[in-house]
């Protein structure tokens, strides 16, 4: 075999090939690191408008979206059953509040849903008084507490026992917000009521803290002490205006305190009447 150049014998008249084109210079060092990025800030600035304006039609950050964020983290912790019909409940429990709010006269957000901290209603204030601040307060447990029935009844019909623990659920998330302390439900109830009551809502709140050591309640906890405070302040300080705000009449003392004890009755009853005995076996 010649080691010499290799010579390629081509008939008379036939043309002559083009020469290949030569490989493109590697991209080497810096070259190599700066070129997809070019290339990618080029695609960012050609279609960056158009996925921005795609988005906003979308409304990614709605709240099926957001409700569909939870589910998927609730799912890591109780599978997706339970976590479909827990988000649900919040659902029906928020959708209380945002009906009332909406007959107050107040413009108020769909609910958004916040994994592992439950779900949120935007809205500029709570009505024009302590009376309409409470029934919006009041509101979101008595619906939640309707729906938890419902699912409850669903539970004993079909024998479920996967129903069952969503209702205990249900009961006790509505029992838990109606602890006399804002954030939470009962606190707005309470400013129907007598000042006096937030301090008795942050005396439980700190006694759960200790009880159920958990970053939700002690957030709740700090939220509560900062509000008691402010609207402990207000009270003191705001002059007519503040006194006003938190002047309820008698009967609508009752009703909201009516309201609030048979809230609280039912939801004691609800636990009771879904709880699930549970062994190491089940485990």
């Amino acid at each position: 075999m010649s080691d010499g150049p290799q010579v390629t014998w081509l008939p008379p008249g036939a043309p002559t090939p083009e020469p290949a084109p030569a490989p493109p210079p590697e991209r080497t060092g810096l070259k190599r690191l700066l070129w997809p990025l070019a290339a990618g800030l080029g695609l960012i600035v050609k279609y960056g408008k158009v996925a921005l304006l795609a988005a906003g039609k979308l409304k990614i950050l709605t709240t099926s979206g957001s409700m569909i964020v939870s589910v998927a983290a609730y799912s890591l912790i109780w599978g997706w059953r339970f976590a479909i019909g827990f988000v649900l409940l919040l659902l029906v429990h928020e959708l209380g509040h945002v009906i009332q709010l909406r007959r107050e006269g107040v413009p108020a957000s769909a609910p958004l849903f916040i994994p592992f901290l439950g779900a949120v209603v935007a809205a500029k204030s709570l009505g024009r008084d302590a009376a309409a601040e409470a029934r919006v307060g009041l509101a979101g447990p008595v619906l939640g507490t309707l729906g938890t029935i419902g699912v409850l009844a669903a539970a004993e019909s079909a024998d479920s026992d996967l129903l069952r623990a969503l209702a205990f659920t249900g009961f006790f998330l509505n029992l838990f917000n109606l602890v006399p302390l804002t954030p939470l439900d009962g606190g707005r109830a309470m400013a129907a009521m007598s000042p006096w009551m937030w301090f008795v809502g942050l005396f439980l709140a700190v006694g759960f803290a200790f009880a159920l050591p958990n970053p939700i309640i002690v957030l709740i906890v700090v939220v509560g002490v900062l509000d008691t405070w402010r609207r402990w302040k207000a009270l003191r300080e705001g002059g007519e205006e503040a006194r006003s705000y938190y002047r309820v009449r008698p009967r609508t003392r009752l009703l909201v305190l009516a309201v609030y004890l048979g809230l609280i009755a039912v939801c004691v009853l609800g636990m009771d009447a879904s709880h699930l005995e549970r062994t190491f076996a089940d485990v």
